[in-house]
């Protein structure tokens, strides 16, 4: 599902917003998470999962089109742990 079917598909069911009002609200939520993120918190929806930093370590890599040693940079990456609610409704 890409983001403006998620946009149309709540609008749907929620007929006292519309769809414009819809996808800011999408928006706000996401750049809420990304903007906690980038400040190193964690954010927890329950039932549903939590977003979270990791901080990986610089290493030698290689290129891999030529083979060549590269010095890969440490770097922090997002995640995202599944919540058990939405783990059993998955595997089910």
């Amino acid at each position: 599902m890409t983001k403006s079917e998620l946009v149309i598909k709540l609008a749907e069911k929620n007929k006292i917003l519309t769809e414009s009002e819809t996808e800011i609200g999408i928006n706000l939520l996401l750049q809420t998470i990304m903007k906690t993120l980038a400040s190193n918190d964690r954010v927890e929806i329950r039932g549903f999962g939590s977003f979270g930093t990791l901080l990986r370590n610089s290493r030698n890599g290689r290129n891999p089109k030529s083979g060549e040693p590269v010095f890969v940079p440490s770097k922090k990456v997002p995640y995202f742990r599944v919540g058990k609610e939405l783990r059993k409704r998955v595997d089910s």
